[in-house]
């Protein structure tokens, strides 16, 4: 039996966190002129996201650049936020899991890696109060590299010092999924919570076999 201990990593915008009620994203873009993907484009997908993303941008300077360009009152930001933010659903199943993992007498490991801006992890400690289920936290803003670039996955692999065989990795894109598998980690590409709950315990089951 393989008894070296096994690093989970899961992403955590579209796995653990997700949005689950389309209705309040939708509701403000109507409301701005704007179409769904379009108002998602200009907060995930624009200059300043990316470079938010890496660290280059705090996160208050990335949502006055968001403001900016939907003509928001900046001092308006938190209620932006919060319309925005309103459909999305933290997946406690996959959190208790987690948590489960995490206190298996040393069998495994548990870990986040996020492309995400710099409030992240206050977010997971003082927000949705779920820092506990991880060892390990990797923030894109805080390492200054984003997923699916190989290095984010080689530092992350040197900080946890481990072989990339006792690395199981979940994520929602499959490039991000495919660049894992190329450094030697388990990948499982997640599409909803019971298929990548499945998943992962069969993983588990064969990698420690």
């Amino acid at each position: 039996m393989n008894t070296t201990p096994l690093t989970i990593i899961f992403d955590f915008g579209g796995v653990l966190l997700r949005t689950e009620d389309r209705a309040p994203r939708t509701q403000l873009a109507e409301f701005l002129g704007l179409t769904y993907e379009a108002l998602d484009e200009i907060v995930f997908g624009s200059q300043s996201a990316r470079l938010a993303s890496v660290g280059k941008l705090s996160a208050e300077q990335h949502w006055l650049e968001v403001a900016n360009q939907l003509h928001w009152p900046p001092e308006e930001i938190p209620a932006l936020q919060r319309a925005f933010w309103g459909g999305d659903q933290l997946d406690e199943d996959l959190i208790t899991l987690l948590r489960t993992l995490r206190t298996s007498d040393g069998r495994y490991h548990t870990a986040l890696l996020s492309n995400a801006w710099d409030d992240l992890r206050v977010g997971l400690e003082r927000y949705w109060h779920v820092a506990d289920a991880f060892d390990h936290i990797f923030i894109s803003a805080e390492l200054g590299l984003a997923k699916p670039n190989p290095a984010i996955y080689a530092r992350v692999q040197a900080h946890l010092e481990v072989p990339p065989e006792s690395i199981i990795f979940v994520d929602d894109f499959q490039q991000n999924i495919e660049t894992a598998r190329a450094a030697g980690w388990h990948g499982i590409h997640f599409q909803n919570s019971g298929q990548a709950q499945a998943e992962l315990k069969l993983l588990l089951e064969k990698t420690q076999s």
